[in-house]
């Protein structure tokens, strides 16, 4: 018996270390990573070239993630389209799902995790955190029947600050943070001072227990 050929994914992010990680993952679940993008017109342009079966996008990169999926979806439909991102902002989840994205996953997810993620959304399933899916049953529920969903305090982080507080919950130090982010460690320990305060809890391991729970 011949053995099926994996997957092929195209990783478009502008953090290099991060498509790294990701790739690692990718590579350990069985995918075969065909190329790597910086930049939203760079994805468009290695889809067209590598007809992969997946496109894993970054949502803020240069170009524009949700730009990149809307081109993708129009001149390739049969490609799938996966959003990755610290974004939990609610525009950014309906604006991809509007674009043709069949998955927005949370970059603070286990790297582990995402090769089971794309194989779902490869055999038909959408990927999307729990956390997020409340959001979107209210959405489309009928104008009178829409329920209030109460925002946590967690919503209130901006996405730098959840992508700090992510890697912070890997086990980074606050200088392998600043290393990885492009940043300097006194900039990441003001975003770190911001979390604690909006979280109002009083150190980091605190937070970062808290917004485990918000996934």
């Amino acid at each position: 018996m011949v053995n099926a050929e994996p997957s092929r994914v195209v990783i478009a992010d502008d953090h290099p270390q991060l498509r790294a990680h990701i790739r690692q993952a990718l590579e350990a679940g069985g995918f075969e990573v065909c190329a790597e993008a910086a930049n939203g017109p760079q994805a468009v342009r290695f889809a067209e070239e590598h007809r992969p079966d997946v496109v894993l996008l970054d949502i803020h990169m240069p170009g524009g993630g949700i730009r990149a999926a809307a081109e993708v979806a129009r001149l390739l439909p049969e490609i799938a389209i996966v959003m990755l991102t610290v974004s939990r902002d609610d525009n950014d989840l309906f604006d991809s799902l509007r674009a043709g994205a069949a998955g927005y996953l949370l970059k603070d997810t286990d790297p582990g995790r995402l090769p089971a993620a794309l194989r779902g959304v490869l055999s038909g399933e959408a990927a999307i955190p729990r956390s997020l899916v409340a959001r979107i049953l209210d959405e489309f529920r009928e104008p009178g029947r829409r329920r209030t969903v109460r925002r946590s305090k967690a919503a209130l982080l901006t996405s730098r600050e959840w992508e700090v507080m992510g890697l912070l919950g890997e086990g980074l130090t606050t200088e392998e943070v600043a290393k990885r982010l492009f940043l300097s460690p006194t900039t990441v320990r003001v975003h770190i001072s911001s979390v604690l305060r909006k979280l109002r809890v009083k150190d980091r391991q605190a937070a970062i227990d808290l917004l485990k729970d918000e996934r």
